[in-house]
C-alpha cells in the first residue's frame, strides 16, 4: 500500500505538470520557442504519468485486494483501476511517442514504419481490445467507448504512416492531432484517479467522462479546418 501511495503522488506530480504545460503549446504560436519548449515538457510529464499509471494498474490487478475502500466490487475495480487504467496509460504513451516522432521524422515518413514504432501501435491496440472486451463482459459501455476511440485513433495514425503519398506539411496535422489525443487520454486517466475520491457515485457517469473527448475532438476539428484553409490560401497564392 505504501508503494501504491508513492506511485499515486508521483503520478499526480507528473500528470499535473503535463496538464498545465499542455495548454501553452496550444495557445502559443506554432513552431515558436515557447511552443517547442512547453510541448516537450507536456510530453515528458504525460509520459511519466503514463508509465506510473501502468505500474499502478498492474499493482491494482495483481497486488493486495484493498486499494480504495469506496469500491467493494472487485470486478468493477479491476475494470476501472486495472484494465482501463493500463490501457489509458499505454494510450497516452502511444500518443506522446507518435506526436514527437512525426516532427522528428517529418522529412522521412518511412522511418515511422520501423518495428520500434509499429510495436507500440500493436501494444496499444491489444490493450484497447482487452479494455473493450472486459467492458463488454461486465456490461460497462464506458470501457467499450474509450477503447473504440483509441482504436480509431491508432487506425488513423497507421493510415497516415502507410499511405503512399501525403500532402506536403501533413506531419503538422498528425503532430497536432496526436498531442491533442495525448491530452484527451491524460485528462481521462486523471479523472479515473481523482474523480473516484471526490464523487465516487459518479465515477462511471458518461457525461463527466465524455468531457475531455468532446473538448479535444472539437479542438482537433477546429484546428484541422483552420490548417486546411491556410493550405488552400497558400496554394492559391502560388497560382
Amino acid at each position: 500500500m505504501h508503494v501504491f501511495e508513492i506511485l499515486v503522488l508521483l503520478h499526480v506530480a507528473f500528470g499535473a505538470t503535463g496538464l498545465i504545460a499542455f495548454w501553452v503549446p496550444i495557445i502559443a504560436r506554432k513552431g515558436a520557442a515557447a511552443h517547442r519548449k512547453w510541448g516537450r515538457i507536456a510530453c515528458y510529464g504525460f509520459i511519466g504519468a503514463g508509465i506510473l499509471a501502468i505500474l499502478m494498474a498492474l499493482l491494482s490487478l495483481y497486488g493486495p485486494e484493498k486499494r480504495l475502500p469506496m469500491i467493494t466490487d472487485r470486478v468493477l475495480f479491476n475494470g476501472l483501476f486495472g484494465w482501463m487504467m493500463l490501457y489509458l496509460g499505454l494510450l497516452t504513451l502511444g500518443f506522446a511517442d507518435y506526436g514527437l516522432a512525426t516532427v522528428k521524422h517529418r522529412a522521412n515518413r518511412a522511418a515511422l514504419r520501423a518495428p520500434r514504432y509499429q510495436i507500440i501501435f500493436v501494444i496499444v491496440a491489444m490493450a484497447a481490445l482487452n479494455c473493450g472486451l472486459y467492458g463488454l463482459s461486465i456490461g460497462e459501455p464506458l470501457m467499450m467507448l474509450v477503447a473504440f476511440i483509441g482504436l480509431v485513433a491508432m487506425g488513423t495514425q497507421l493510415r497516415a504512416i502507410w499511405r503512399k503519398q501525403l500532402p506536403r506539411g501533413a506531419y503538422v496535422g498528425e503532430h497536432f492531432r496526436a498531442l491533442l489525443g495525448m491530452g484527451i487520454s491524460a485528462y481521462t486517466a486523471f479523472l479515473s484517479v481523482g474523480l473516484i475520491r471526490l464523487i465516487p457515485d459518479q465515477v462511471f457517469n458518461p457525461l463527466i467522462w465524455a468531457g475531455p473527448s468532446i473538448i479535444g475532438v472539437s479542438m482537433i476539428i477546429y484546428f484541422t479546418i483552420q490548417a486546411n484553409k491556410k493550405l488552400a490560401r497558400t496554394k492559391a497564392a502560388k497560382r
